[in-house]
């Protein structure tokens, strides 16, 4: 197929990109290059838009057989915080542009990725697809606005006739992520790394650092996003993709620590974290392993130090 991806210079776009070229599909890069670590190869083709814009698509989309849109205003849990109105308003822009886009060219499929923080009022533990159906929704803005895109898939197919696959990546972590200038920015791995390398002996950790997350290494959600684009059986269904290793932030910390400066005192201080912080995200993805045959192969232990790595470089200082 040729598949074009929406938000590709991005931190789990790239990842996507290249997976796809791996199972021999063409690819087409859409992305306003908005993030400070977005970039791409020389090989790879790209087309530059502002989807808010609402215009231009089409004719990218002409040309493919397929799109994976990822394009949002994303971030940490500061962002969500310190931008709603932005979010709410420039991702249902982005949504209108390229789901209205896909239907007049009639796609074979738009995949949406989506995200764990649609699951961000679950009671229950492993979550499942199906819990969606009985939890409320989100609070926060952003996950709400993931929430809508999904609405987007089942609405557009429904009026349209747009086959659709949703994805939900848990916590994404990997290379090609650097910290924001203000806490919170970036997500926790980054946030993280920055305060040790840049920070005093003490570490200040939001929260009282029992908040636990699932972490899935980037080229793990990749591969689960090439999987869901081709299997027929996943054409209007919809996937968890994540680990169901529970890691706390306090461990998170400890384990950074001692790649970051091993032999020194682990000194963490706590801080009132923002005010909706999920306490605990964890995916059923058993759907995902029967019908896709997927399952995470890169486990948080070999993972997190290469991604700790990469930072600290950027960072100017060595592990």
């Amino acid at each position: 197929m040729k598949v074009a991806v929406t938000g590709g210079a991005g931190f789990i776009g790239r990842a996507v990109v290249r997976e796809l070229l791996g199972h021999g599909h063409g690819v087409v890069v859409v992305d306003d290059l908005s993030k400070p670590a977005d970039a791409l190869p020389d090989s790879w083709s790209f087309v530059p838009l502002d989807l808010t814009q609402g215009s231009g698509l089409d004719e990218v989309l002409g040309d493919c057989d397929a799109v994976v849109h990822l394009a949002a205003k994303i971030g940490g849990i500061g962002y969500f915080h310190r931008h709603p109105a932005e979010i709410l308003s420039d991702n249902n822009r982005i949504y209108s542009t390229v789901f209205e886009a896909a239907a007049r060219v009639r796609l074979r499929r738009l995949v949406y990725v989506s995200s764990s923080m649609v699951f961000e009022s679950a009671t229950s533990f492993p979550s499942l697809e199906a819990d969606l159906d009985e939890i409320p929704p989100p609070i926060t803005a952003y996950g709400f606005s993931k929430l809508v895109g999904e609405w987007y898939c089942r609405a557009f197919r429904a009026e349209h006739g747009l086959p659709y696959t949703i994805v939900r990546p848990f916590n994404a972590y990997g290379i090609f992520e650097l910290p924001g200038d203000e806490v919170g920015n970036a997500h926790v791995i980054p946030d993280l790394v920055k305060k040790i390398v840049t920070g005093g002996p003490e570490l200040e950790i939001l929260g009282d650092g029992t908040h636990t997350r699932c972490f899935t290494h980037v080229s793990d959600l990749a591969r689960g996003i090439a999987l869901a684009l081709e299997h027929p059986d996943a054409e209007d269904d919809d996937f968890n993709l994540g680990s169901d290793r529970e890691v706390s932030v306090i461990e998170l910390a400890r384990r950074i620590h001692e790649l970051l400066r091993p032999g020194a005192p682990f000194r963490p201080r706590f801080v009132p974290g923002f005010e909706h912080d999920v306490q605990r995200r964890v995916p059923d993805a058993s759907k995902a392993a029967r019908v896709l045959g997927w399952s995470p192969e890169i486990s948080f232990e070999r993972g997190l130090p290469e991604v700790v790595q990469w930072l600290a470089e950027r960072l100017e200082v060595q592990p």
